[in-house]
């Protein structure tokens, strides 16, 4: 019935009925999840929801001796009870009784009195990060889809979402030291359609204000998800650089990427690039409390270092043996300074090569490779598997998928999915993976509506796999999806079904990356070459 699976569900008499008469207490550090669920509940119970004591007609939240994300909740005839380790345990506790409710509660609109059944429920989470990264670089989000993007992940008791917020296609975040980098890096002239298609000539850009950051990240506080910013370096900078060429390694002009894939243009090594991303992530730290900050490192091209003589010059200076190792020091750089600031810096698994900085948080894209090393080397990992764990993939063969890309990755892969690679498994190393974190990459997904189908249902799947036990039942699984597709629909989710995309959902024609499987091997073979020695 829950999605997703509590540690323990059981059956027990009565059943709880919301209506105009129920109260709800919550004990004083609870406040604000029972000022959330007062608002979730008031339309619905056709009243205000006062404050109430204890009896049959009442909501209770309380704590009690239990870990901070763990929650007890029990429905019967005496009312209901949530006790929680603290506010967050209480807030999943809240999630899982609504989904007690009949599905067509989630539309918020009164209809009489609703039902709970009595039950009794144990729970915590299984991985402590337990995230989703939504790219608004490659296609801009408005703030209201991210919004309500967050209260999708709240309702599968995610925590993380990794707003990646800059790349070669545009730069979302307003950064007032360096105004040009909204003015001029928000905006490209077109975009490519489909992964090898013509260009639409149709322009796209914008990004988040100051107070529009704030705004999201005060409301998914609220909802116990903590927003993990993504400025990429020294790769994927070529908004960065079309805004302020003297960052970039050529004397000839930029513009804003226009095509997909991996760019050519990063970062120079000079040491007023580092102090212009100094400033940068001054206001970024400012904006995101969050303890960890992504800085990117990935795919970062060194053709334009080997031919530089500064970069060159950089490297004699220093020592170093090569282009790999000039990356790690440059990454290095930024470490050292978010660690003094009391952050921690997170890379893609790409900083372990040439050397990773002492306390880095490795997030493991390709295969398991970088998640092995990295966990054994005792650094803290966030797996975040390529090939179970993109949302950008396709979710089935045919020529009516909208925009095929990569493999095909079935909701059944994404159930199949273990966050603990096989390697570590009884290895003390294995203590080092923090969880593991989806990502809905928007190279070929370009609004809110394709968001949703290519996210869920795979994104519910994805959370079982992170908040429950190990052990899975795809069969049971698959029973409680049906009733939670049902939450979906009544929250507006325009999720894939069964059978596949909805009339305007197809878009067939539009050229996307071959599957042969071949090609497919081939290239996971190329991704994690370097990888394998490292492990």
């Amino acid at each position: 019935m829950i999605v997703p699976k509590p540690i323990t569900f059981g059956h027990r008499p009565g059943r709880f009925v919301l209506d105009r008469h129920t109260s709800l207490a919550a004990d004083p550090a609870l406040g604000e999840v029972a000022g959330w669920l007062r608002g979730e509940l008031g339309t619905l119970s056709g009243g205000e929801l006062l404050p109430g004591g204890q009896g049959p007609e009442t909501i209770s939240l309380g704590l009690g001796d239990l870990a901070p994300e763990a929650y007890r909740l029990t429905v019967g005839d005496d009312g209901v009870r949530i006790v929680a380790g603290g506010a967050a345990g209480a807030f999943y506790g809240a999630q899982s009784f609504l989904q007690l409710l009949p599905p067509a509660a989630f539309r918020k609109a009164a209809a009489g009195p609703l039902t709970a059944p009595g039950v009794h429920v144990e729970d915590a989470p299984r991985f402590r990060w337990r995230g989703c990264l939504l790219d608004v670089a490659r296609h801009f989000m408005p703030k209201h889809e991210v919004l309500r993007f967050i209260d999708l992940l709240a309702m599968h008791k995610l925590n993380v979402l990794h707003l990646h917020l800059t790349d070669d296609q545009g730069w979302r975040v307003e950064i007032r030291r360096h105004p040009r980098l909204t003015e001029v890096g928000a905006w490209r002239r077109e975009s490519q359609t489909g992964w090898n298609g013509p260009m639409d000539g149709r322009p796209h850009g914008g990004y988040y204000t100051q107070d529009d950051i704030r705004e999201i990240v005060a409301y998914a506080a609220r909802r116990h998800v903590t927003v993990v910013p993504e400025i990429d370096l020294p790769g994927h900078t070529q908004a960065a650089i079309a805004a302020y060429p003297e960052l970039g390694n050529l004397d000839t002009p930029l513009e804003v990427g226009t095509t997909w894939g991996i760019g050519e243009n990063v970062l120079n090594v000079e040491d007023a690039t580092i102090a212009f991303f100094r400033d940068v992530l001054e206001e970024v730290l400012e904006l995101f409390p969050s303890p960890y900050v992504c800085l990117g490192g990935d795919e970062c091209r060194k053709d334009q270092w080997r031919a530089s003589p500064a970069a060159q010059r950089r490297i004699a200076e220093l020592g170093l043996r090569d282009e790999e190792e000039l990356q790690s020091w440059f990454v290095h750089r930024f470490d050292a300074f978010l660690t003094a600031r009391g952050r921690r810096l997170v890379g893609w698994d790409e900083i372990l090569e040439g050397g990773l900085a002492p306390g880095s948080v490795v997030a493991s894209w390709r295969g398991d490779l970088g998640a092995v090393a990295a966990a054994r080397r005792g650094h803290d990992v966030i797996n975040c598997s390529n090939t179970e764990l993109y949302l950008d993939y396709r979710q089935g063969p045919g020529e009516d998928e909208p925009v095929p890309f990569g493999t095909v990755l079935t909701l059944d892969d994404v159930y199949a999915f273990e966050p603990i690679p096989a390697d570590l498994r009884g290895d003390p190393a294995a203590r080092h993976i923090l969880g593991a974190q989806c990502g809905v990459w928007t190279e070929l997904i370009d609004n809110g509506r394709h968001v949703d189908y290519m996210a869920f249902p795979r994104l519910a799947a994805f959370a079982e796999t992170v908040w429950s036990p190990a052990e899975r039942d795809l069969a049971d699984f698959r029973a409680r999806l049906a009733v939670h597709l049902r939450r979906l629909e009544a929250v507006g989710v325009e999720y894939r079904h069964e059978e596949g995309p909805l009339p305007w959902q197809r878009r067939p024609g539009v050229p996307g990356r071959p599957e042969d499987p071949v090609e497919w091997q081939a290239q996971l073979a190329a991704w994690t070459s370097n990888l394998r020695d490292l492990a």
